[in-house]
């Protein structure tokens, strides 16, 4: 396939929807002979700044010498942004030869399943980036989780380090409705006698699953601070959370690490799509949170950033329909002076009366509706 035709496929894989369990995963591993055997890895979990977070261990294992991969998701313009190898997005024709290489494997295994049942749009890129990965001679892999951990099609890795960032109520209809019950699920990742670190300010909740997890299984808890004391690049407070937890799990996977060589990753290492500075007048900035922790976080950052501008703030906004919309709202609108609500071209994403009604009943200020994303 072309990378044209690669797109295709994996877009087509979207119609078979999401199903959890590592069935499907686990034959796809054996097809392609198992490449999640043939690097290291560390696995990223949690709710917020697991991108964030995995950039960073990233970056750090890399000015140490290591030829890294790198899996993330979702991606912001084009699937291959989600499989990277030192440091470096696969190149179009790369990400091509990856999905053909899994859609032959994945062919496979589904003639193996019963009726209805076949590989997923994320099963079948999380084996390409395995199997891509393997293929690159790549030493150790970060793996962002996609949703929990437990059923995630990333948990067929033998990960010597987990990274718990946070928990917050997310995806309850599948993770369960309380704290616990999804730090239940994220920390299944745990794997016997490794290494569990945890992101500073844990809920006490979850800081009790992973006492309980890491108890069970032998693992070792490790705990990061709540700040890396030293300068970070990518924009606002809680990168800089992000990176004291990157560097903790990069120490519990090297050893010892050399100063110049973290202050060179903190200073180099952004985030696409997360306080992104796209325009200077006005300042206009791109930011992806989807949870309420998430809006929480962006807002807190928002004075260092603008400084008194900071009080002219205007908001374009929209949310997918699987949102904590009125959550995300209420930590948002005390910060803005006026709101603009649109749809962006996610067939899920609410409707912008339904964002202005949300407004309205949370006391919020003007909110005028432009349905056009690019005119919004």
């Amino acid at each position: 396939m072309n990378y044209q035709e690669a797109e295709r496929y994996v877009l087509a894989r979207e119609l078979f929807g999401m199903r959890f369990g590592l069935d499907r995963m686990r034959r796809l591993m054996t097809v392609l002979g198992h490449p999640e055997r043939r690097f290291d890895s560390i696995h990223v979990v949690g709710t917020n700044g697991k991108s964030s977070t995995t950039r960073m261990i990233a970056g750090i294992l890399a000015r140490h010498g290591r030829h890294t991969g790198t899996y993330l998701s979702p991606h912001l313009v084009w699937f291959g942004e989600r499989i990277r190898v030192a440091e470096a997005d696969l190149r179009p024709s790369e990400f091509a030869a990856a999905i053909t290489r899994a859609a032959r494997a994945a062919e496979l295994v589904d003639r193996s399943l019963g009726q209805g049942d076949q590989v997923t749009q994320f099963e079948l890129l999380t084996a390409a980036a395995y199997a891509e990965m393997a293929a690159g001679g790549v030493e150790v892999a970060v793996i962002e989780a996609g949703l929990g951990g437990r059923y995630d099609a990333t948990n067929v890795i033998p990960s010597r380090v987990q990274v718990l960032t946070g928990v917050g109520l997310e995806h309850t209809r599948w993770l369960g409705p309380t704290i616990a019950d999804i730090a239940g699920e994220k920390l299944d990742v745990v794997q016997p006698g490794a290494t569990l670190v945890l992101g500073a300010g844990l809920r006490p909740e979850a800081e009790a699953v992973a006492e309980r997890v890491a108890g069970e299984r032998g693992a070792r808890i490790v705990r990061a601070p709540a700040d890396p004391g030293l300068k970070v690049g990518a924009a606002g407070g809680f990168q800089r959370r992000n990176f004291a937890l990157a560097r903790a799990a990069a120490e519990a996977y090297l050893g010892r690490l050399d100063a110049a060589a973290v202050a060179a990753a903190a200073a180099a290492v952004r985030v696409p799509g997360r306080l992104a500075q796209i325009g200077a007048d006005p300042v206009t900035l791109v930011d992806s949170a989807h949870n309420p922790d998430g809006m929480a976080a962006l807002v807190a950052s928002l004075p260092e950033l603008l400084g008194p501008r900071a009080g002219r703030l205007v908001a374009v906004v929209s949310i997918l329909d699987d949102k904590d919309a009125a959550g995300m709202l209420a930590a948002l609108l005390p910060a803005c002076r006026a709101l603009v609500l649109t749809s962006s071209q996610n067939p899920r994403a609410l409707p912008p009366p339904t964002l202005q009604s949300l407004t309205r009943q949370l006391g919020g200020p003007a909110a005028e509706i432009v349905a056009q994303p690019a005119a919004a």
